[in-house]
């Protein structure tokens, strides 16, 4: 004999009801005697509720919900009857709705309504759903019987919450199945059940599951289905995790684990009667029946991950208690707990600090008041001495729970959890572990709950995978430049790295983008240039295209809440790099080509790393010298390995090692200008470069990143050209000037050819100072030795003395730079292992 309880959805429409047609004919269950249990049509019961509501506040309006309820069944009911069989299903139908119809009235007329009214409501969405079950199934062919309940589980007068008297209920089970009565079916009320006087009472919403594993229990079944809408019990919400997916099988403590801290699949009890006759559960899915769904089991197989699932508690509140009149006082445990349990208050969670000084624990809201109370009545006298503090209690917070067996045979498990959480900013308020090891309970803010859950599970049911949500602002060159090769890119780091680079977000500086879901990489330009602000991906949704405000797109990123997001930062604004603290604050890391932060302020500039550095949040700026060279990089290995950097020379700016590196002789000074412009080596107006701003700034950067503490006007910059070239109104005015310090520049290039040597502009940090200046290079410098536009670092430290390190190659350009960062993107994934 099987039992199969079929859910609200179930049951909830004509197709959901031909599919348990088909289940019970099919191989499994056509040969076999079975009970099955079904709930309300899927509503009814919320509905039913509302009708008692209104009847009790004098709202006539009752009277058409009624009407509507049985227009709905009576339609399911048409989808399978005809003649004599859909005239016996609406006499039943009528019977049943003159009756609620009679409650209501007497509850609209009393303007009053007790649980145990309530009770009788809602017990009439299984009795008309359960009668108008069997109706169909003998219609179909299928040898079925209706039972109601009420007649055979007994339970106490707990209305709302009754418990079922096992003992009495088990002997009316087995003795109405012995009397042989019935078909082989037993179509069968869930959730209801009756006193010991025949007083309707409820089992508590989702009872029906309850309802099947008593039956079940009682029988001694072979195994107890129970049919809903989902696949299963799944590793995780998948309304919150989107890559949740199946677990196989279950231990019974496991799933009561889960089911107790939010997973809706299955009634907690339920497991109970299951558990004490060692009968399995097996979850399935009415609309996917070839399904394996879930299996739960006493002793259940361990699977190839550390944990089962992690489940969540989106609503609680925390209660505090704390005091020195605690410490080591016996029985105050057993008085607190007392007090709480005389007012019927359930403890959900529960933790105490070993030195006894404080225990708090978490509880449903709405008895937040009572416990306070309580609490206050219990421990008045302490409260008044002041050596108990009065209670404190916190709302808006969720309770993570992540449940497996096997957490007890491996080490790590609370580290790579509390890593996980950390790691993404996830503050954790309170935290609870039994010594079963089964579970280990975090609570944290509602707002963290759904980046606190994906973030676990990534970390465990993921961990090959690493993920990204990208945040770009700037999608200029360089910015553009990443956006292709992201597009490239993807499936590759996907396949062959399991790195996963989610673009969440893209602005420029007139509109932004936003896809929780991700954007096209390849398509978002066109989609920022061509579609007008206020463009929605669906009816109904954010718009995926607004107008760019900085301060609108931090808020939107931060609440997002995705786990691992990253911020990139692809601009040269001052207003957007002034965001980073507040964005690293957030616990997002940040990934800049941007100078402005790390050139400008030093109080600023230690904020950012030392902001980093002490919370252990990414910000990563490789690019900002040298574009794609491992300049920063090198320096911070050279300093953590305890190396000392004396000196460093460099060229840095690749339009002045461009025409440094070219000026011969075989062209004026200003003709190489011209020639640097045209190729692209130039900003439009040259005198951005020349000015040697942009050199210095990442000198400043250098010397600040060898433990110096300077600031901009600290750094020395011999000018290259003479004032009047940078008076001058246009560019053409400007080249004109320069034109007249040809001679001048030929001279000095004379004078060091005669000496065998070349002019290049260097920069020098060393000894607590910056410098940039032009030099004469002897043949032999590594200076000497660069090509066009390339940009040299000589790092002279106290373990390379006498051989300097030397890093060369192109320090400008979009697709060095944008590779670079987009190797500081993909470092981001790898501080998620």
């Amino acid at each position: 004999m099987l039992v199969l309880k079929f859910g609200g959805t179930s049951v909830g429409s004509p197709g959901a009801v031909r599919n348990i047609i088909s289940i019970l004919n099919d191989p499994d269950h056509r040969e076999k005697d079975g009970i099955v249990v079904v709930s309300a049509l899927s509503g009814v019961t919320d509905s039913l509720i509302n009708q008692a509501r209104l009847a009790e506040g004098g709202d006539v309006s009752y009277g058409l919900r009624v009407r509507e309820l049985r227009e709905r069944h009576a339609g399911m009911a048409a989808a399978f009857l005809k003649g004599s069989d859909m005239e016996t299903a609406l006499a039943d139908l009528d019977k049943l709705i003159g009756e609620l119809t009679q409650y209501l009235d007497g509850i609209a007329l009393l303007g009053e309504l007790s649980k145990r009214i309530l009770d009788s409501v809602m017990s009439f969405g299984e009795r008309l759903s359960a009668s108008l079950i069997t109706r169909i199934l003998l219609a179909e062919g299928i040898d079925a019987d209706f039972v109601d309940s009420r007649n055979l589980l007994r339970t106490d007068s707990n209305f709302g919450n009754a418990r079922c008297l096992q003992e009495i209920s088990f002997s009316n089970i087995r003795s109405h199945l012995k009397s042989g009565r019935g078909g082989r079916i037993k179509v069968v009320t869930g959730f209801i059940g009756s006193t010991e006087g025949g007083v309707t009472t409820t089992l508590g919403r989702g009872g029906s599951d309850l309802s099947a594993a008593i039956f079940g229990a009682a029988l001694a079944v072979e195994v107890v289905e129970i049919w809903t809408d989902v696949d299963g019990i799944l590793t995780a919400d998948p309304r919150l995790v989107k890559n949740a997916f199946t677990i196989g099988e279950i231990s019974y403590v496991e799933a009561m684990e889960l089911s107790h801290f939010g997973a809706k699949v299955l009634f907690t009890p339920t497991i109970k009667p299951a558990l004490e006759k060692g009968i399995p559960i097996r979850i399935r899915n009415t609309f996917n029946v070839s399904g394996p769904g879930t299996w739960i089991r006493r002793e259940a197989v361990q699977g190839d991950y550390a944990i089962r699932g992690i489940s969540s508690m989106q609503d609680v509140a925390l209660v505090r208690v704390q005091g020195s009149g605690m410490v080591g006082v016996s029985g105050f445990s057993s008085r607190l707990f007392g007090a709480l349990a005389r007012r019927g208050i359930n403890i959900i969670l529960i933790t105490q600090s070993s030195s006894e000084y404080s225990i708090c624990f978490a509880i449903i809201p709405r008895d937040a008041p009572a416990a306070k109370d309580s609490i206050n009545e219990e421990f008045g006298r302490e409260i008044a001495a002041g050596s108990i503090d009065p209670p404190v209690i916190e709302g808006g917070l969720s309770i993570i729970a992540v449940v497996g067996s096997r957490m007890k045979r491996s080490s790590g498990i609370s580290g790579k959890v509390f890593h996980a959480l950390g790691r993404n900013g996830v503050n954790v308020v309170a935290i609870a572990q039994g010594s079963s090891e089964l579970n280990i309970s975090a609570v944290v803010t509602q707002q963290d709950e759904a980046k606190a859950i994906n973030s676990i599970h990534e970390a465990f049911f993921l961990s090959g995978v690493r993920s990204v949500n990208l945040f770009l602002v700037g999608i200029g060159l360089i910015g553009g430049t990443l956006l292709e090769q992201l597009a490239g890119q993807q499936e590759l780091l996907a396949e062959n790295h399991m790195i996963r680079i989610n673009l969440v977000a893209a602005a420029n500086s007139k509109r932004m983008a936003f896809s929780a879901g991700g954007l096209d990489p390849a398509e978002v330009k066109n989609l920022l240039n061509d579609s007008k602000p206020g463009t929605v991906l669906r009816p109904g949704t954010d718009p995926l295209v607004q107008d760019f405000n900085l301060e609108l797109f931090i808020e939107k990123m931060k609440s997002f809440n995705m786990p691992n997001t990253c911020f990139c930062d692809c601009t040269a604004s001052d207003s957007v790099s002034s965001v980073y603290g507040d964005i690293l604050r957030s616990s997002i890391p940040v990934v800049t080509p941007n100078k402005r932060a790390n050139a400008g302020s030093l109080d600023y500039y230690r904020l950012l790393t030392g902001f980093s550095r002490d919370r252990g949040i990414p910000y990563l700026y490789e690019t900002t010298v040298c574009a794609g060279l491992p300049v920063i990089s090198t320096l911070r290995d050279l300093s953590l390995s305890g190396d000392k950097v004396l000196r460093i020379e460099a060229v840095l700016s690749g339009t002045l090692s461009f025409i440094f590196n070219n000026y011969d002789g075989g062209k004026t000074f200003s003709a190489l200008v011209r020639e640097a412009k045209a190729a692209g080596y130039t900003e439009p107006d040259p005198r951005d470069d020349l000015n040697a701003m942009d050199a210095a700034r990442k000198a400043l950067i250098l010397a600040r990143e060898c433990g110096m503490n300077l600031e901009f006007p600290a750094v020395s910059i011999e000018p290259i050209l003479p004032p009047a070239c940078f008076e001058a109104e246009d560019v053409e005015t400007f080249f004109k000037e320069l034109e007249k310090s040809d001679e001048a520049f030929e001279k000095r290039r004379l004078a060091a050819a005669a000496a065998g040597k070349s002019l290049r502009y260097v920069a020098v940090i060393e000894e607590g100072k910056a410098s940039l200046s032009l030099r004469e290079e002897e043949s032999g410098s590594p200076f000497r030795s660069l090509v066009d536009s390339d940009n040299i670092v000589v790092i002279t430290t106290a373990r390379y003395s006498r051989l300097p390190m030397v890093i060369k190659g192109p320090g400008a350009g979009a697709q060095v730079t944008a590779g670079g960062v987009f190797a500081d993107i993909v470092r981001i994934a790898r501080t998620l292992v």
